[in-house]
């Protein structure tokens, strides 16, 4: 099919069209009203002759004669002559036809009638009410009253009726004379008045048309199509980025009219385009620099974040995957997870208030924050407290971050938590189905430096599974406003429950875009997957205490679970006690440190093991053995108790290491 071309009306055209239309209704009017004036004159002027005659003859009949005629039926001279009188006026005055009747109940007497055909009324005849005027003025004619002037057209032509009452002396009527005037002559001029009126109107309307649309047309068109033209050539130049700038200049428009006032708001328009271009320009460089430190700032950002992953592959007992989908460039939320030592994993999940650059760096402080307290060997509940503190300094943007922070012995699955207003984390127990661990929420983290914190603690068998996310997870919304929700997040963990971490994180995301749509994110969506997995063989067993002689009992405990298990013998078992008793009372009393972890692993024949504190640098197997020789009063102080696990052990080793004292002791079971 053809495209249809655009029909281009121009303004002089439509001008011209409407003057012709205004003028054309003004001279219909013109005319109808001419006309009608002229019309009403003419037949007017008819209609007081045709009455004027009538009563000229009422004036001439005998009334009183009247009834006389009809009751005898025999005209007399005076009825000749009336009659003959009555001729004249209607050969001199141009009457069609004139008559004197005598009205009744049912129609009309006729007493004279001027017409002298063979066809015309005798003295006494009767005829019955025409249909139409007469017959409707039957009461009038009967009362005597007045009959309006009554117009008809005859197959011979119009005719106009005057009729009027013959009364006595007395006033009474005595009978009507009808004279009837021919309207054609009338109707010939009215027709030739408006011929000639209609002729002259249209010329001059075609006259005054043409003079109107030859004004108009210079007066408006030829200076709307110059400011067309103007306008049209400053789109070209403005398309032509190395186009000249000028701003319209017209000779002749800069009038006080309304086409003046147009012109000038034409110029004052370019020169307010050509000012909005710049600062858009100016907008534009802006934006695309702030959007290249936006990137900078996404990739520093994510840089900051695990992105590595596996992240420890030399830990196959760990299985730990974790994403972030910001709503803006760089977001809020962030989650982190690092080795404090060998056998403690922390992991952080966290929310911080507002969206954009301010959440980015507040995100930057809390984690940097958070990570620094935990290395320093701090709780989960003192990392929250004095990180709390910490951003409450200063804090007038009023800002706050919701964390998750765990503490997990990787070689126990003693997991130490604590939750500072932060979502419910999820977990699945191996072979089971996730759900959610609805811990309590303290204070968020910057709100109120008093908040206090608490922690509980979960413990991850092999094959358990550790789910943590932000409410942009939950609170992800359709088209609809509907809400993802917990409920939904527990559905789609579960039906990926069998893959491993990367595999779950990436089908929660997959249903919750499935869920979203077409609708825009709003918040950031972060999660972090982790399972404790299962190793082949025995791995160490480790118990992390405060150095104190009151713990001496839960460790050699410890240590005797682990042998008993491995089928130790007795005397090994007694051995291995005064080891770890000796061992640890060093540690509390002469170290400083504030945390030993003792580790025991039974295999192969052997026992091993290992104890790592945080205090004085101090290496025992240097340590000089006592002369057992001497008196106890003659040998120095201290060194009998590592003498004895020497003897006892099979062997000793030490290192320093990260800050630690490892100081390893092995024992055969055989």
């Amino acid at each position: 099919m053809k495209k249809q071309k655009n029909i281009r009306v121009s303004l002089g055209l439509k001008t011209a069209l409407g003057i012709l239309f205004i003028a054309a209704v003004l001279s219909g009017v013109a005319v109808v009203f001419g006309y009608q004036t002229y019309k009403t004159a003419l037949e007017e002027q008819l209609i007081g002759t045709a009455y004027n005659l009538a009563q000229t003859i009422a004036s001439e009949v005998d009334a009183d004669s009247i009834d006389r005629y009809l009751a005898g039926g025999v005209a007399d001279e005076a009825y000749f002559e009336t009659r003959e009188h009555l001729l004249n006026i209607q050969q001199s005055n141009d009457i069609v036809y004139a008559v004197v009747v005598k009205p009744t109940e049912e129609g009309f007497y006729y007493i004279y009638d001027t017409d002298q055909s063979d066809e015309a009324f005798q003295l006494g005849d009767f005829q019955a009410f025409y249909p139409g005027d007469f017959l409707d003025n039957k009461a009038n004619f009967l009362a005597g009253n007045p009959i309006a002037p009554i117009v008809t057209n005859y197959e011979f032509g119009w005719l106009v009726s005057a009729l009027v009452p013959v009364v006595d002396d007395g006033g009474a009527m005595r009978g009507y004379v009808d004279v009837d005037l021919s309207m054609n002559g009338i109707k010939a001029m009215e027709q030739d008045f408006l011929t000639k009126l209609a002729a002259i109107l249209i010329g001059l309307t075609l006259l005054l048309a043409a003079g109107l649309l030859f004004a108009t047309h210079r007066i408006m068109v030829v200076p709307i199509n110059r400011l067309a033209a103007a306008t049209g050539d400053f789109v070209r130049r403005r398309e032509r980025e190395d186009g000249p700038r000028g701003v319209l200049e017209l000779p002749g428009l800069d009038t006080k009219d309304e086409l003046g006032h147009l012109y000038r708001s034409i110029r004052r328009m370019e020169q307010d385009i050509y000012a909005y271009i710049d600062d858009l320009t100016a907008v534009t460089a802006e934006k695309e620099r702030i959007g290249a430190e936006l990137d900078v700032a996404r990739n520093i950002q994510a840089s900051m974040l695990p992105c590595i992953f596996p992240p420890f592959p030399e830990r196959p007992e760990l299985d730990i995957y974790a994403s972030m989908a910001p709503a803006k460039e760089v977001g809020g939320d962030f989650y982190d997870f690092f080795l404090i030592d060998d056998d403690r994993l922390a992991i952080v999940m966290a929310d911080v208030s507002g969206k954009g650059v301010p959440a980015a760096l507040f995100m930057v402080i809390a984690k940097t924050l958070i990570k620094n307290s935990v290395q320093a060997g701090l709780s989960p509940k003192a990392v929250l407290r004095r990180v709390n503190g910490q951003l409450c300094e200063n804090n007038d943007a009023q800002m706050f971050v919701t964390v998750w922070l765990g503490i997990l012995d990787i070689s126990t699955g003693r997991l130490t938590c604590a939750n500072a207003g932060h979502e419910y984390p999820a977990i699945r127990r191996a072979g089971g189905d996730f759900e959610l661990i609805r811990d309590k929420h303290d204070f968020v983290l910057g709100g109120m430096e008093s908040a206090r914190y608490g922690e509980y603690e979960l413990f991850l068998a092999p094959g358990d599974r550790l789910f943590l996310y932000t409410d942009g997870v939950t609170e992800a919304t359709d088209a609809h406003n509907g809400l993802y929700g917990a409920a939904r997040m527990l559905s789609a963990l579960n039906r990926g429950k069998d893959g491993g971490c990367e595999a779950l994180l990436r089908r929660v995301k997959e249903d919750i875009d499935a869920f979203a749509g077409s609708a825009p994110q709003f918040d950031d969506i972060t999660m972090l997957g982790l399972e404790l997995r299962a190793q082949p063989g025995r791995s160490m067993k480790k118990l992390r205490l405060k150095p104190s002689v009151e713990a001496i009992g839960e460790a050699t405990a410890f240590a005797e679970r682990e042998l008993a298990a491995a089928g130790a013998a007795a005397k090994t078992v007694a051995q291995v006690n005064v080891a770890v008793d000796e061992i640890l009372s060093n540690i509390a009393r002469y170290s400083g440190a504030t945390e030993v972890t003792v580790g025991v692993l039974a295999q192969g024949g052997a026992v091993t093991l290992r104890f790592a504190d945080n205090g004085r640098r101090y290496d025992p197997t240097q340590k000089a053995a006592p002369d057992i020789r001497l008196p106890a009063g003659e040998r120095d102080a201290g060194g009998l108790g590592i003498f004895m696990v020497k003897k006892t052990m099979d062997g000793m080793a030490y290192e320093y290491r990260d800050g630690l004292n490892i100081l390893t002791l092995t024992k055969n079971l055989g």
